[in-house]
């Protein structure tokens, strides 16, 4: 049985929705910026306010330096605090703290990079600085002017109904759009509303789903298994963003922070470090920029993956990949060692598949029926099974 179509306009482009079974809106593939999502480094989980301008430079740098540019990483983004106030045209200047906003991004430019910054639909942002309410205009002006290629648009200290909110991230977008650069446009309201069903709408190419996020297990866990339900609304171009990695942050252990990434690449899911790169242990390092578990992520198709199975504390996720072959994560979130088992009628292969561990890079063999893997404690085994 087919769903019902529409057809809007998205970033100028024609795109077809079906409502669907559900009468959940599906977009379908579009024009625009963030085909895959985007992949880079963000200042707020370890600079927060304290960032300054040589943070970022040396955050451009580790990424060329470490490989992680090479592994996918190509945005910098400044998060809150950068702003200074306006002159008395309107126009924003930034703070002492990043003295040639433009230098800076040409200096990130050079190096084969891309900059990010951040504001909010309000009139102060998060931290109490200068928010875009009633400039959006010209901040996007200043944004283009300064070779900004990603804006993260914070709700922080709006204040409206539904209506007014759509509106606002519209203004911003439309903004965006008449500046003529290609500016990636990340809503972040936190999941409210049901965002990922009209993000789309106004312009945005991600949007958060979640409260933020914080370098500790049960809070990524909740955030992340809780994305379970939202794939019918990620797509090439419109992402579901559970927020930021705290991989090297120092507050998981390895297994934990192998289970973040391995569940951010299965929902296709933004990476956007938010580690100090100048400072990653080996571990770190490996996890950031594993080339096949990155490919789970950054897989052409642009499927979310969606848990199958549960049996209380232990998990079994898929991803569609664009080669037919499916991604599966092994997940134990309880407290000991547990075998985890992956049966085949659940992740749709036949009788017989051949089976890859990604984090290992290895073959496993041909199994019939089923995989079973020993998991550790808040571990996962991530496989490629076709």
């Amino acid at each position: 049985m087919m769903g019902r179509f529409l057809s809007i306009v998205v970033r100028g482009c024609i795109v077809l929705v079906g409502l669907g079974l559900l009468g959940a809106p599906v977009f379908a593939q579009g024009n625009g910026p963030a085909r895959t999502p985007p992949m880079g480094w963000n200042s707020w989980n370890h600079f927060a306010c304290k960032v300054t301008e040589a943070d970022v430079r040396s955050a451009a740098d580790a990424l060329v330096s470490t490989g992680m540019k090479s592994a996918g990483y190509i945005y910098v983004n400044i998060d809150d605090c950068w702003q200074g106030t306006r002159d008395e045209k309107g126009v924003i200047h930034p703070n002492g703290k990043f003295p040639d906003m433009k230098g800076l991004s040409d200096y990130v430019h050079a190096k084969g990079l891309k900059l990010g910054i951040y504001s909010s639909p309000g009139p102060k942002t998060c931290a109490g600085f200068e928010g875009s309410l009633g400039h959006e205009e010209l901040d996007a002006q200043s944004y283009a002017q300064w070779g900004i290629d990603y804006l993260k648009y914070d709700y922080c200290s709006f204040q409206g109904d539904f209506a007014a909110q759509m509106a606002a991230y519209e203004k911003m977008h439309e903004a965006l759009e008449k500046t003529g650069r290609a500016i990636v446009f990340s809503l972040c309201q936190y999941g409210m509303d049901r965002v990922w069903r009209w993000g789309p709408s106004v312009g945005g190419n991600l949007w958060r789903t979640t409260d933020d996020i914080s370098d500790d297990y049960n809070d990524m866990a909740y955030i992340g298994f809780g994305q379970n339900g939202l794939e019918r609304f990620a797509a090439p171009g419109h992402w579901n963003d559970p927020d930021m990695l705290e991989v090297g942050n120092g507050r998981m252990n390895k297994d934990e922070y192998l289970t973040h990434m391995s569940l951010w690449c299965l929902l296709a899911a933004p990476l956007l470090a938010g580690n100090d790169l100048s400072k990653m242990t080996p571990d770190t390092l490996a996890i950031l920029t594993n080339p096949e578990v990155i490919g789970v992520d950054q897989d052409a198709l642009g499927s979310q993956g969606h848990r199958v199975a549960q049996e209380g504390q232990l998990e079994v996720w898929v991803k569609l990949l664009a080669d037919g072959s499916k991604a599966v994560g092994l997940f134990n979130r309880g407290e000991s060692v547990m075998p985890v088992t992956a049966y085949f009628r659940d992740i749709g292969v036949g009788d017989t598949a051949s089976v890859r561990d990604l984090w290992e890079k290895k073959d496993l063999g041909v199994y019939s029926s089923s995989f079973t893997a020993q998991v550790p404690k808040h571990g996962v085994v991530l496989l490629k099974i076709k």
